[in-house]
């Protein structure tokens, strides 16, 4: 199974079909990013034969732990280079001692900062491309992940799906207080059990809370250990587009 580099423009290169890299470990190799103050820090991607008259599926991405926007750079192309416009902020705290290393924040504050931000990103890929209003999916990995399906579920109608590769279901702050609009909004969940991160008990006790809440939930489960592989970017890949095209994916499978 393929880990997925971090944002290192030499390693993406080097990705085949027989490699096996950490993702998280290659943050510190990855070239500094501008940490000059804007409105909002952020990374835009944009498909490759873009067309104006199509209206795009858009991925917000909030990145893992002790990483930046920039991981989208490297995300995207292991995701699809055709399919969707993607934009992703900076998280709301960065990690001590890192200077270009940020993280999501659970607190009250960092929530409502999270969700602007988003908002502002949102905005500024509608301002640039042709976005689907309708189509508007939040993802993330581990912290940025729990972000995801926070915003996803206190704010189910700005959103078409909330997705959380290895985050688990955020508590505290209640994020179910609107449960009966969260309802319809399609999860996804793809976890890697880790006995210290996130253990199978705790993913099956998430489960467990998200069924009694009458959640739309998909639940995906991969080997102990892989914590971000090429299979679950494209299982992520093959979900949207379950939800944005479902008679294309019938008649690709």
């Amino acid at each position: 199974m393929n880990r997925s580099p971090l944002p290192a423009e030499a390693v993406l290169p080097s990705l085949s079909s027989t490699c096996d890299f950490n993702w998280l470990s290659e943050i510190e190799k990855s070239t500094p990013c501008d940490l000059r103050h804007t409105d909002v820090s952020h990374c835009l991607f944009a498909p490759i034969h873009y067309e104006q008259g199509y209206s795009y599926p858009l991925i917000v991405w909030l990145h893992g732990p002790a990483s930046n926007e920039q991981e989208l750079r490297n995300l995207m192309p292991l995701v699809s280079v055709r399919n969707y416009v993607a934009v992703a902020p900076r998280g709301t705290a960065q990690t001590e001692g890192r200077r270009a290393a940020f993280d999501w924040d659970q607190s009250s504050r960092s929530i409502s900062d999270s969700y602007e931000r988003v908002l502002h990103c949102i905005d500024m890929a509608q301002d640039r491309f042709h976005i689907h209003p309708e189509r508007i999916f939040i993802a993330g990995l581990a912290a940025g992940g729990t972000m995801a399906l926070r915003l996803g579920l206190e704010h189910p109608d700005q959103f078409a799906g909330a997705i959380s590769l290895g985050g688990p279901v955020p508590m505290g702050e209640c994020p179910l207080k609107r449960i009966t609009e969260a309802r319809k909004l399609p999860l996804l969940l793809s976890v890697s059990p880790d006995q210290e991160k996130f253990p199978l008990d705790h993913v099956m006790d998430n489960v467990k809370l998200l069924h009694f809440a009458g959640s739309s939930l998909s639940l995906r489960l991969y080997p102990a250990g892989d914590e971000l592989t090429t299979v679950m970017l494209s299982d992520l890949d093959n979900w949207i587009m379950e939800r944005v095209c479902p008679a294309t994916v019938d008649s690709a499978n």
